[in-house]
């Protein structure tokens, strides 16, 4: 948000090109200078590279060897491009071109299309997703909206992988992708969307690309002319280049070499649109005569900040973490960058707004401060954290919590069920408040076990478990609330959280934090399951993790401020643990080679209502093999999903027969009676007795005073006596 180094509002434009190396640091200039053959940046976090390569640009310029109309800058966003132009004017090189990938594409594309093509460029679709839904339709293949913007963006990453649709249920298996449906039927999909792309005479974004690489192709006099008028290159971010850009890259430069390269490999976080570092770590094998400068002068952040994230990046692996950058902080120390554990998530909630008041009430600039979270489900709590302690804020990257669709239709059944009260067939038997959301919720697609994978679904899955959870907490806080109150509570949230809000603190996902920075940043929710998010199974999906904790750490200019709760919810079981990231970066949390070093900072225990005994509880273990369990439905087994089970699959199987019995009897579903990790707890334990029925997770009080009787009948092998009805 802030340039590295600050200038006027209307800085003067330098009279020599001498002058435009001026305030540049050695390794910047060496930037500059470097205006002949392949040239490959590696640029740390905060190190100024648009500066270094906007004043190599301009000093080209302004020397004369660069022609202003002979050089094309490329990044990613509208954002990065505009502030690239704007800088270059500044420094006396208006006429150069920067643009994104896609504004280059379609800028020639729309020129050559009557040339190579003949007749007018096919209409460009502005939203891809309606004609994918009818083309889900046309394969008679039924999708909500959520999976329908899965389903876009597994079309749009096999598009930009160049995957046809027959290689695409392939491609995701050597990719180790999880789709969000059967990959046959997204491939059915994807082929079908193509062919009506074709009978409606339309192109999408990653057309652009496509049929811009095809004319280069096929038209050698096109490709010899656009090469004529560009002549020299460089590329931002190039750590995010996806295959079919580096394709057109390729194709654009033909056999020359005139190319300059910006990136970070340790800031490759968008793997899953289908960027890749490939091509910036591969760069010196394609280029092996190419010039490569290494920035690592850091004038974003403090040592203290820099020092944290040197340490993140030491324990990395992987092919990336080879290529790593070690920081090194230009600016004078600050404060150390606090960890602070919370008892539980409302509590992390309040504190963090808390201190973000102190942070205000301080001076600094409710602007320059920032909440960042893994996923945007974890924002509600932040939302009303903030609103509840008067601080305005700004939600970027996503919808308000209140505002999305899953969010809303929840809000329209809970308060039509509030409305029937006894008359609703799904709360019929349901005793507590949040058993009834639960019901309720469940009408709506919620289930009590996540989706697999990432995207829209997943995303869906946390906004209406966010729900549950606030239904729990409340009815924890008002044991005789109904659901009408719940409601009411829920509207005035709603309404408190619409207010409309200026210079706000920023409430944004980490990957939505990129490219930004702020003076102060409080990542929270770092614990195990979320950071790493669970649904990273692999070495290379989990060292992606870490370099997007890295991002949130180099967003800091001073105050850095990190946690994490023990539980979800207050009085809850404190079995989550900080992220595996920290270990030896946090004090107390072991040593760490070279990199725990002089870690400094202080942790501190958040204020909440937890009670002290359930902060000390050791970790959960797997009984299998010890390791700490982090995953709910592994902690009610006490054994990782992976330990081989002793689970006497008969019991199972007469519990589940027993289950559905009760359900039905109940109205309810299924898992309102057990889930089926608590059955297979059940069926692994084989209790006895009431006393050791109880101590397995998920049962609880009410649950064995009203099916423990038939639970101890069936394990003891006994006829359970059918219905068990509740007095």
């Amino acid at each position: 948000m802030t340039p590295a180094t600050h200038s006027t509002l209307f800085p003067q434009v330098p009279e020599t090109a001498d002058a435009v190396l001026d305030g540049l640091d050695p390794e910047q200039r060496e930037v500059a200078l470097a205006l002949h053959g392949p040239v490959c940046v590696l640029a740390g976090a905060g190190t100024g590279k648009t500066r270094a390569i906007t004043h190599r640009i301009a000093y080209g310029v302004r020397a004369g060897i660069l022609p202003p109309a002979s050089v094309l800058a490329v990044t990613f966003t509208n954002r990065a491009a505009g502030e690239m132009r704007g800088r270059l004017r500044q420094l006396g090189a208006g006429g150069v071109q920067a643009r994104t990938f896609h504004s280059a594409a379609l800028r020639q594309l729309q020129y050559f299309w009557p040339k190579a093509v003949g007749g007018e460029l096919p209409r460009l679709l502005e939203r891809k997703i309606q004609l994918v839904a009818d083309a889900a339709a046309r394969c008679r293949i039924r999708l909500d909206r959520n999976e329908l913007r899965d389903v876009t963006s597994e079309i749009e990453w096999a598009k930009v992988t160049q995957t046809v649709p027959a290689d695409y249920p392939a491609a995701v298996a050597k990719s180790v992708r999880d789709a969000p449906r059967d990959p046959a039927e997204i491939g059915q999909v994807y082929a079908m969307y193509e062919q009506l792309k074709r009978d409606r005479d339309v192109i999408d974004f990653e057309d652009v690309l496509l049929l811009t690489v095809a004319i280069l192709q096929d038209r050698h006099d096109i490709a010899d002319q656009i090469r004529r008028q560009y002549q020299h290159f460089v590329v931002d971010e190039y750590q995010d280049v996806s295959p079919l850009q580096q394709r057109l890259l390729d194709l654009w430069l033909g056999e020359r070499d005139t190319l300059c390269v910006v990136g970070d490999a340790s800031q490759t976080i968008y793997s899953f649109t289908g960027a890749t570092p490939d091509h910036l770590l591969n760069f010196r094998t394609r280029h092996p005569g190419a010039t490569v400068v290494k920035l690592v002068r850091d004038y974003r952040s403090t040592p203290q900040v820099v020092h944290l994230a040197n340490g993140l990046l030491s324990q990395a692996s992987g092919r990336a973490a080879e290529h790593r950058l070690e920081l090194i902080s230009q600016r004078d120390p600050g404060p150390e960058p606090g960890y602070t554990e919370y008892p539980d998530e409302p509590a992390e909630a309040e504190g963090t707004a808390r201190r973000v008041r102190d942070l205000i009430a301080a001076g600094v600039p409710a602007g320059e401060i920032a909440v960042l979270y893994r996923i945007n489900a974890q924002s509600e709590v932040y939302e009303q954290a903030l609103a509840d302690a008067g601080v305005p804020y700004q939600l970027r990257g996503a919808e308000r919590f209140f505002d999305r669709e899953e969010v809303r239709k929840a809000g329209v059944a809970l308060r039509g069920a509030a409305r029937a009260g006894g008359n609703d067939a799904l709360l019929d038997d349901v005793e507590d408040l949040p058993a009834q959301v639960r019901a309720v919720l469940s009408s709506t697609g919620w289930t009590e076990r996540p989706p697999t994978g990432s995207g829209a679904v997943r995303d869906r899955w946390e906004s209406l478990a966010a729900l549950v959870r606030l239904a729990e907490d409340f009815a924890r806080a008002k044991p005789g609330a109904t659901l009408s109150d719940l409601v009411a509570e829920l509207d005035e949230r709603a309404a408190a959280q619409h207010a409309p809000t200026v210079q706000g603190v920023t409430l944004a996902s980490l990957h939505a934090a990129k490219g930004l920075e702020w003076d102060a940043v409080f990542l929270v929710g770092l614990a195990e399951g979320m950071m790493p998010i669970t649904y990273a199974k692999t070495d290379e999906q989990v060292e992606e993790e870490r370099r997007l904790l890295y991002v949130g750490v180099t967003r800091a200019r001073v105050h850095l401020t990190l946690s994490w709760s023990l539980a979800r919810s207050p009085g809850g079981r404190a079995s989550r643990r900080p992220t595996r990231f920290l270990k030896g970066l946090r004090p107390g949390s072991g040593a760490l080679g070279t990199a725990g070093a002089g870690a400094g900072g202080g942790i501190e225990r958040g204020i909440g209502g937890a009670p002290e005994r359930r902060r000390r509880r050791g970790p959960a273990r797997c009984r299998v093999c010890g390791a700490t369990l982090t995953e709910a439905g592994e902690m009610k087994l006490m054994r990782c999903e992976d330990c081989p089970s002793d689970m006497d699959e008969g019991l199972y199987e007469r519990l589940r027969e027993w289950r559905a019995g009760q359900a039905g009897q109940l109205g309810q579903p299924a898992y309102c009676v057990f889930t089926d990790k608590t059955l297979m707890a059940i069926a692994e334990r084989v209790p006895d007795s009431p006393a050791e029925l109880a101590v397995i997770s998920g049962v609880g009080a009410r649950k064995l005073d009203r099916f423990g009787a038939d639970v101890l009948a069936i394990c003891a092998g006994e006829d359970s006596g059918g219905s068990h009805d509740e007095n």
